[in-house]
């Protein structure tokens, strides 16, 4: 879906009275889930731009809505439990004209996503991405595990997708040594003693940089219990070598949580080459540089030689 800036101008003033004066701006973004809007210097309005063909029925409006609001919780459990900002939950907006689906709003964090300013090799950058998922594991997951169809399960289970992704990646990718890259990291078992609370998404335009460390993270709707595995994504997303070694190092990680977290990288990198190499270039370099990563380190082109100092 589209939006434009007079269309979010007047769901604000008719919903949000007390905005009504509030200046509103587009935000440039890579993201590929909502468009983005500042209202004022301290909200951010978020509007998702993927739905069903046709009219939305009342039935997933409603579902929308709880997804919104779910999200909602999830961000407000992980306020203050970090020492790095998140936006803080404010409101959700409803279908309005020239808008059809809720939305929501929240605070508007400043500073520079790392898509922009790369902090991959910063030491100082690793060691706050072990902070801030040590801080994330700290928090209770009341109970809850690791459920639905995304990534923090059994790797194996998306095995279709993967299907998906090296057929469309056929003259973009070195493909049979992806698939049999796929073929081992499939196998590595779900381990750990049990779920812990992940971000479950840590990549660059969801992180917040300045002079080389981290000062804020996004997109923390998916807050939730999964696979421990799961946020060492960001090890190859976002990190050189070294600093990748710094954050191994800093959360201890067997060979077995680590394997699992390069191949949950590989798994989302897969996705992003051939499905935005047309429509977001910056998404589709982000899966290009993460595999590259993945296929550059030792343990994956030297199986056998360990993967303890990697």
């Amino acid at each position: 879906m589209r939006i434009d800036v007079t269309t979010v101008r007047k769901l604000v003033s008719d919903q949000f009275p007390e905005w009504a004066c509030l200046p509103v701006r587009e935000v440039e973004s890579d993201g590929t889930v909502n468009a983005i809007f500042r209202i004022g210097d301290g909200l951010t309005a978020r509007f998702p731009l993927i739905r069903k063909p046709g009219n939305p029925a009342p039935a997933e409006i409603l579902q929308i809505r709880q997804g919104l609001h779910r999200e909602m919780y999830a961000s407000r459990r992980l306020l203050g439990r970090t020492r790095f900002r998140t936006p803080v939950p404010v409101a959700i907006g409803e279908p309005g004209a020239g808008f059809p689906l809720p939305w929501t709003v929240q605070t508007w964090l400043p500073g520079t996503v790392a898509t922009a300013a790369d902090p991959g090799s910063s030491v100082a950058f690793a060691t706050d991405l072990v902070d801030l998922i040590t801080a994330m594991r700290a928090v209770e997951t009341e109970g809850a595990t690791f459920t639905g169809p995304g990534r923090g399960g059994v790797l194996a289970d998306h095995d279709g997708w993967m299907r998906t992704c090296f057929d469309a990646s056929e003259g973009l990718l070195p493909v049979p040594l992806l698939r049999g890259l796929w073929e081992t990291m499939r196998k590595l078992p779900r381990g750990g003693d049990r779920d812990v609370m992940t971000h479950g998404d840590l990549m660059p335009g969801n992180l917040l940089v300045a002079g080389g460390r981290l000062t804020g993270v996004l997109d923390v709707g998916g807050f939730r219990p999964a696979d421990p595995a799961l946020d060492l994504l960001c090890a190859w997303h976002l990190l050189e070598p070294g600093p990748r070694k710094v954050l191994r190092t800093g959360l201890a990680c067997d060979d077995a949580e680590w394997e699992r977290g390069r191949a949950w990288a590989f798994e989302q990198s897969m996705g992003l080459v051939w499905y935005y190499e047309r429509t977001n270039p910056v998404m589709a370099g982000i899966g290009r540089r993460t595999l590259d990563r993945i296929m550059a380190d030792a343990a994956v082109t030297n199986p056998g030689s360990g993967s303890s100092t990697r």
